[in-house]
């Protein structure tokens, strides 16, 4: 059966494989488009198999918001280097599986993985793109925000992102400030009570320690751990950091400055270069 270039243009949207595999998949399966398709997948497992042991540290993490803007999900599509997770092809095929993810809200990531996508499921996907790009490629996270309103941002370069949840709708601006401050400054929870048990006394043993060293009265230490525990709190904490715009102001004045009864419900940060 002759192969024509429409034959292999239609393959090649169906797979996004590269025009020599197409029109090698169509020949070999004499023209039958299901049998292709098939054959570019098990090359791309093939490829993937051979790459499972390789290192995909570099990537992309994008953040992004339903329209309504009360659901936001954040996404890691690793690939072995820099070259690739700047590729423009690579971007946009990791906002495609952002873009399913929000429409189909999974559970998890195990879930999102066997989300439909296109011909296929996400995770078959994935490895066809292995045997198109020739690198390790690993969905490694998922995770989402519900709130009355959730925010996203992205620093440039794909590297960096945030989601914050607040317990009313504001103004897109206002959220972002807060967005970049969890992009900035990395608190590990909300609010002072936000802070699991564990890390609270880790974090008191350390000033005890610390204060031991300098050579502090052992009946004193308890005490100096309390004073660097607050200082814990005013650096870690979200609501209690210094507000990176204005210094003046903590993170929670800056919001009751605008509105007395906003708050954050919640963030999700994820750095691919931490």
């Amino acid at each position: 059966m002759a192969i024509t270039a429409a034959d292999v243009s239609k393959l090649r949207k169906m797979t996004g494989a590269g025009m020599m595999d197409c029109k090698n998949a169509l020949e070999e399966s004499n023209g039958d488009f299901d049998q292709a398709v098939e054959i570019i997948r098990k090359r791309g497992q093939l490829v993937a198999s051979k790459r499972a042991d390789r290192l995909a540290t570099e990537g992309v993490v994008l953040a992004k918001v339903t329209e309504k803007g009360n659901l936001g999900a954040m996404i890691v599509l690793n690939c072995e280097t820099d070259f690739v997770a700047k590729n423009d092809n690579f971007v946009k095929f990791a906002q495609e599986l952002l873009n399913t993810t929000l429409e189909k809200n999974p559970a998890d990531l195990a879930a999102l993985k066997n989300l439909p996508f296109g011909n296929s499921t996400i995770g078959d996907r994935i490895t066809e793109e292995v045997g198109i790009i020739g690198e390790k490629l690993d969905l490694s996270y998922y995770a989402k925000i519900e709130a009355s309103q959730v925010i996203p941002y992205i620093h440039p370069g794909n590297k960096l992102a945030t989601l914050v949840g607040f317990n009313k709708a504001l103004d897109v601006k206002v959220g972002r400030e807060i967005a970049m401050q969890v992009a900035a400054m990395n608190p590990v929870a909300i609010d002072r009570a936000d802070v699991p048990p564990e890390i609270i006394e880790k974090e008191k043993e350390i000033g005890r320690e610390q204060a031991r060293i300098e050579g502090k009265a052992e009946n004193m230490l308890d005490k100096i751990a309390e004073g660097k525990l607050n200082k814990f709190f005013k650096e870690g904490t979200l609501m209690n950091q210094e507000f990176t715009r204005d210094s003046s102001k903590t993170v929670r004045q800056y919001l009751q400055g605008v509105d007395k009864d906003l708050s954050v419900t919640g963030f999700l940060r994820y750095n691919l270069n931490q």
